[in-house]
């Protein structure tokens, strides 16, 4: 199961999200170029993780861990991003909050959903 690389499949919806908006906005797609629109987004998820992993691991289920990731991704790389200058607009906030949930939740689900069909 996906579970122990949970950590990178969340990193690459990070790096994907970051490298669609440059190309959406044709600006520079190098990897220099992708880490300096995605680090606000980084630094949200190592704090979420950071939060994850607190958590006694009884306590932790997919969906739970995927929504603190998510929302501190977003409200932590929103919050950056102001703070250093850049903007934070409603369509903007409405899509990366669409892309990074779905695709931090998503993946998660997929894989409770395939672990939940091999025990059952």
């Amino acid at each position: 199961m996906l579970r122990r690389h949970a950590f990178w499949l969340d990193l690459g919806v990070v790096l994907i999200f970051a490298a669609a908006g440059r190309r959406s906005h044709e600006l520079d797609g190098s990897v220099l170029g992708v880490l300096q629109t995605a680090w606000p987004f980084l630094v949200g998820l190592a704090v979420g993780w950071i939060a994850v992993r607190r958590q006694p691991a009884d306590r932790r289920v997919w969906w739970l861990d995927g929504t603190v990731v998510a929302l501190s991704v977003l409200v932590v790389g929103m919050l950056l991003r102001l703070a250093g200058g850049e903007g934070a607009a409603l369509p903007f906030v409405l899509v990366a909050t669409g892309l990074v949930t779905a695709g931090i939740l998503g993946w998660r689900a997929v894989d409770a959903a395939v672990g939940a069909r091999r025990s059952g």
